[in-house]
C-alpha cells in the first residue's frame, strides 16, 4: 500500500495544483488588473462548488459503471483533464471580458464550470478509490499523505507563480497557467499508473443495489439515520474551520495594526501547525482511535477561536498568534481523523455516499465563505465596530464546533454499515421501487 499511497497523494495534489491559478493569481488579475466585481469574481470561484450535488451522482454511476474493468481511474482521468484543460485556457478568456462582457462572460462560466466538473468528477473518484484500496488501520496514514502532499504542493505552486510573474503580462501569465497545467497532469498521470487492479466483475452486475435516479440516491443516504447525522456533523465542523480562511489576515490589520509584511505570515504558521498535526495524527489515531482524535482536533481548534476572540478584547497579539497556532493544530488533526472516519462511513456503494460527504464538504466551504463575509460585513455595518463583527464570526464557528463535538457522540460506523445493509437486502429494494414510482 506503501507506493499506492503516494500515488494516490500524487493524484490528489495534482487537482489542487489546478486550482491555485484560478483561484488566486486569475481572481487578482481580474480584480485588479481587469477591474472587474469582485461579487462576479466570487461567483465564478464559487461555481465548482455549485455543481457539488453532481458527486453523488458521479460515484453512484462509477459504482455501477467500471470501464474496460476500471471502476475509479476513467473517471479520475476525465476529471484531471477538466481541470487541466480548465486551467490552460482561462488566461485566454479572462481577457475577453473588458471586451465583449456578454461573451466573454459566457467563456468565463464554461472554464470555471469545466475546472468545477473535473475537480467533482476527479474528487469523488480518487476518494473512493482510497477507500477501497487502503484498510480500515491504513486510511489514516493515506489521508495524512494525500493531504500532505497536497499543501506542499500548493505552497510550491504559490511559489513557482510568485516567480513566474515576476514580471506581469498577458503573455507571461499564460506561460505560467500553460507551466502549472502541464506539471499537474504529469503528476496526476503518474498517480495512475497501474493504481487500480481490474475488476472481473461484468459492469451490469457491479453494486446492482445503487439506484439510477440522482433523486433516489439522495433519498437512500437521508434514510439512514447515521448518513444523515455524519452529513450534518461534517458540515458543521468544516463550516467552523474552512470560514476562517479569508478572516485571519483582516483582523490582525485591524485588531493589533499589524502590516501586510507581517499578517502574510499568519498562514504560513497556519500551515505549518497544520502539518504538524497531519504527522501527530499517523501517530495518536492507532493508539487512541479516529474519534478521539476527531474529538481532540474540534477541542483544539474551539479553544483557538476563543483565544482570538480574547485577543481582540485585550489587545494582545501574542494572544492571537497562540490562537492561529491552536486553530492549525486543531484543523489538522481533525481534518485527517474525519476524513479517515469519512472513508469508514462507506459500504459496498462507495462513490454514492463518498458524493456525499464530497457534498457535505463542498457546501460547507460556501457556507463558510459566506459567513465568514457576510455576517461579518453585516455586524460592521449595523455596530460600526470591526471587532466586533469578527468575534461574532470567531463565536459562531466556535458554537459550530461545539455542535460538531456534540454530534460526533452519536457516530457509529458499525450502525452505520448495519444499517446500510440492512437496506440493501430488502427495505432498500421495497423503498426505491415506491420512491422512484412517486
Amino acid at each position: 500500500m506503501g507506493i499506492k499511497r503516494w500515488q494516490l497523494a500524487l493524484i490528489h495534489a495534482a487537482v489542487a495544483v489546478t486550482l491555485v491559478p484560478i483561484n488566486s493569481t486569475l481572481n487578482r488579475v481580474m480584480i485588479k488588473e481587469l477591474g472587474i466585481s469582485a461579487t462576479l469574481v466570487a461567483l465564478l470561484a464559487s461555481l465548482p462548488y455549485l455543481f457539488s450535488p453532481v458527486q453523488v451522482a458521479i460515484g453512484a454511476f462509477s459504482d455501477r459503471h467500471p470501464i474496460v474493468g476500471l471502476r475509479r481511474t476513467p473517471y479520475i482521468l476525465a476529471g484531471l483533464l477538466f481541470c487541466v484543460g480548465g486551467l490552460s485556457v482561462a488566461p485566454m478568456v479572462v481577457f475577453i471580458l473588458p471586451e465583449n462582457f456578454s461573451i466573454g462572460l459566457l467563456l468565463l462560466g464554461l472554464t470555471f464550470g469545466a475546472w468545477g466538473l473535473g475537480y467533482n468528477l476527479a474528487a469523488v473518484s480518487y476518494l473512493s478509490l482510497a477507500t477501497e484500496l487502503s484498510g480500515e488501520r491504513e486510511r489514516t496514514r493515506t489521508v495524512a499523505t494525500m493531504w500532505f502532499l497536497m499543501i506542499v504542493g500548493i505552497i510550491l505552486t504559490a511559489a513557482g507563480l510568485s516567480r513566474l510573474l515576476a514580471e506581469y503580462s498577458p503573455e507571461q501569465l499564460q506561460r505560467a497557467f500553460g507551466l502549472v497545467a502541464v506539471v499537474a497532469l504529469v503528476m496526476g498521470l503518474l498517480g495512475l499508473v497501474k493504481l487500480e487492479p481490474r475488476s472481473t466483475m461484468p459492469s451490469n452486475q457491479a453494486t446492482p443495489e445503487v439506484p439510477a435516479s440522482w433523486g433516489s440516491q439522495l433519498r437512500l443516504i437521508w434514510h439512514n439515520p447515521q448518513a444523515r447525522l455524519f452529513f450534518v456533523y461534517l458540515s458543521a465542523l468544516l463550516v467552523a474551520i474552512l470560514g476562517q480562511d479569508i478572516l485571519l489576515e483582516p483582523y490582525a490589520a485591524e485588531a493589533f495594526n499589524l502590516p501586510v509584511a507581517v499578517t502574510t505570515r499568519i498562514t504560513s504558521i497556519w500551515g505549518t501547525c497544520f502539518l504538524v498535526a497531519l504527522l501527530a495524527a499517523t501517530w495518536l489515531e492507532p493508539r487512541w482511535g479516529k474519534r478521539r482524535v476527531a474529538f481532540l482536533g474540534a477541542v483544539t481548534a474551539l479553544l483557538g477561536f476563543v483565544l482570538m476572540i480574547g485577543a481582540g478584547i485585550v489587545a494582545s497579539a501574542q494572544v492571537f498568534y497562540a490562537g492561529v497556532v491552536l486553530l492549525g493544530l486543531g484543523s489538522g488533526l481533525a481534518t485527517v481523523s474525519n476524513l479517515s472516519l469519512m472513508l469508514d462511513m462507506t459500504t459496498k456503494s462507495v462513490g454514492m455516499y463518498m458524493g456525499a460527504w464530497g457534498m457535505a464538504s463542498a457546501l460547507a466551504r460556501i457556507l463558510g465563505s459566506v459567513l465568514g463575509g457576510a455576517v461579518r460585513d453585516i455586524i460592521l455595518v449595523v455596530s460600526q465596530n470591526a471587532l466586533l463583527g469578527y468575534g461574532v464570526v470567531f463565536g459562531v464557528q466556535a458554537m459550530l464546533l461545539g455542535l460538531s463535538i456534540g454530534l460526533l457522540r452519536h457516530i457509529d460506523v458499525e450502525t452505520f454499515r448495519t444499517t446500510s445493509q440492512r437496506l440493501s437486502l430488502g427495505t432498500r429494494a421495497a423503498m426505491m421501487q415506491e420512491l422512484d414510482a412517486g
